[in-house]
């Protein structure tokens, strides 16, 4: 028995199957996204960033993570890869002081379990999170997506983002 597919359906099986497949890689990453362990305080913040916690020091700190599951896609790869490469060129000083984090963090393994719920993690992802005045502010950038495949303006971007929250600006 042969079974003939035209051209056209096939590419749509083959996109439906490829969608299932990353479907089920992202579950370990939704599993607990209903459950947090942390209070979690509204306070009119802007419209992207939530306050969650509150931290003695009033200096101005930055954490940069690219959240990912065990297995990436070349998109999630290369999102890691250039925000990586926009940190450790243009704030090395940040870095090495520990004003600035920057982290790969696999969503799926349970010792960052923690860190996944703090920033209310759903999949792949760039969060950045700023400690001013003591309070935390966390955010999911998707802007940097779109950036992907043009590495400058990705990093032009990135760069503008992180040299606002360095300075505690929340805009």
């Amino acid at each position: 028995m042969k079974i003939v597919v035209d051209k056209q359906k096939g590419y749509t099986i083959l996109g439906l199957i490829i969608v299932m497949v990353l479907a089920v890689a992202a579950m370990p990453l939704l599993k607990n996204s209903g459950t947090s362990q942390e209070t979690t305080t509204t306070t009119q913040p802007a419209p992207s960033t939530t306050v969650l916690e509150k931290k003695d020091d009033s200096s101005v700190n930055v954490e940069i993570y690219h959240f990912h599951a065990t297995q990436q896609c070349w998109s999630c790869i290369r999102l890691g890869e250039l925000a990586e490469k926009t940190v450790n060129t243009y704030y090395r000083d940040e870095l090495a002081s520990g004003k600035l984090v920057f982290g790969h963090i696999d969503g799926q393994k349970p010792e960052n379990r923690d860190l996944v719920m703090k920033y209310g993690v759903r999949g792949s992802s760039l969060f950045i999170g700023t400690y001013v005045d003591g309070e935390f502010h966390g955010e999911e950038n998707i802007q940097v997506w779109y950036k992907l495949n043009n590495e400058e303006g990705y990093m032009n971007y990135l760069k503008g983002i992180l040299d606002k929250r360095l300075m505690g600006d929340l805009s």
